[in-house]
């Protein structure tokens, strides 16, 4: 597997699970957030966003974490592999929480370094929506796509440490 989609609700863990996939597998991680959000927030414009990415899915090797339903397709078409991070509600709200207090006027390694960590009423919103909003279309799009890809879905702490496990036992999933 060399070019694999990772995918969820934001707090799931998509950007550590990647870091970690990373350091066992040896490839590199485009962290979406890191390339979508300009200075302040801003996000990019979708033709940029397109061609963007039309690039970073044309290479090789990668792991590609992030959301963007929009272009998902694009990635689930060139990848070999998806992990659907599909945790619990509260667990995602909570680590977006942490994440506020641990990064409060600082910025995650894996975002734009001019955009600072926040957490606004919109986004808690949105996060606690997932799973009726998002997730009823990610289930769709890996149902067309699991013919020809292998689809991981992981649904709790417990699920990804197997998996990581399972990973540094074979080098590969």
């Amino acid at each position: 597997m060399n070019r694999i989609v990772v995918i969820g609700s934001a707090g799931s863990g998509k950007s550590t699970l990647s870091r970690k996939l990373s350091e066992r597998l040896s490839l590199p991680v485009i962290h979406l957030d890191r390339f979508y959000w300009k200075p302040n927030w801003t996000p990019t414009p979708n033709d940029e966003w397109d061609a963007f990415l039309k690039d970073a899915v044309s290479q090789n090797k990668w792991i590609i974490d992030g959301n963007y339903s929009r272009t998902l397709d694009m990635r689930l078409h060139e990848g070999d592999a998806v992990i659907f991070l599909d945790m619990p509600r509260l667990l995602c709200i909570y680590r977006i929480i942490k994440r506020r207090v641990i990064y409060h006027g600082k910025t995650r390694p894996d975002l734009n370094e001019d955009c600072p960590e926040k957490l606004d009423w919109a986004f808690f919103v949105w996060v606690w929506n997932y799973k009726k909003r998002s997730r009823p279309k990610v289930i769709q799009a890996l149902e067309q796509v699991k013919e020809r890809k292998r689809i991981v879905i992981l649904k709790t702490r417990k699920d990804v440490q197997r998996f990581l496990d399972q990973v540094n036992e074979n080098g590969r999933f």
